[in-house]
């Protein structure tokens, strides 16, 4: 857990140093660094969307999880999270919804964080949740500088996602074969790409909707290796 907890706190650090920074920036410094940063988080996504190697498990996984995730509202839920951390700053450090949920979506829905947080769980290895960890830290200056307290904030889910899978590694890693984590990846990334577009203003996504994607492709992949 040594690794989940370092990964949280240099998100906390992060987002808090970010949102200090973006005070210093004006509306179109803000609005031209948004644009940068999501045309980054949309390059992550594509690179990991092309670890996939069966396109048709990645379409049956996300229009399922797309339905799932509608019926269950869990982009409603994530934005309320969102919406009652806002009403506690009483918008004095940005975006603070939109920070959180974004941050929390783009540092937990990867391939990282699994991998690591299995090889840390098993293993007691470190490495990946480190490299992570750096990465994270930078992504979170960024975000925060035009995103706000948000993104710090986001540190609570990446302890709890990240925490999750460590102590239940014992029981995930025997399932989970390369091709059923390649999948995986894949509809993860995706879900990056459509959190990228949105910060570009491209569209209007219910991203969390999608997360049930998620686990869909692992399960799909596993029936296909049966067969």
């Amino acid at each position: 857990m040594l690794a989940v907890f370092v990964n949280a706190v240099v998100v906390l650090l992060g987002g808090v140093l970010g949102t200090a920074f973006g005070r210093f920036l004006n509306e179109k410094l803000t609005k031209a660094a948004m644009a940068g940063i999501a045309l980054c988080v949309v390059y992550i996504g594509i690179s990991g969307a092309m670890k996939g190697q069966n396109i048709l498990i990645t379409i049956a996984a996300m229009a399922t999880g797309a339905i799932l995730g509608t019926l269950a509202d869990i982009d409603g839920a994530v934005t309320h999270l969102g919406d009652k951390a806002q009403e506690l700053t009483r918008d004095r450090f940005g975006k603070v919804a939109e920070g959180f949920v974004t941050a929390s979506l783009l540092f937990c829905v990867g391939a990282m964080a699994v991998t690591g947080s299995l090889d840390a769980g098993l293993k007691g290895d470190y490495a990946t949740l480190f490299a992570k960890s750096a990465l994270d830290f930078v992504a979170a200056i960024m975000l925060a500088s035009t995103l706000g307290l948000g993104v710090a904030l986001s540190c609570v889910m990446v302890f709890l996602y990240q925490g999750a899978i460590a102590l239940l590694a014992q029981v995930i890693a025997p399932v989970l074969s390369p091709f059923m984590v390649a999948e995986m990846t894949a509809a993860g990334s995706l879900i990056i790409v459509a959190l990228g577009l949105n910060m570009l203003e491209v569209t209007k996504i219910k991203v969390a909707d999608l997360l049930p994607a998620i686990l869909i492709a692992p399960v799909i992949a596993f029936v296909v290796e049966l067969f």
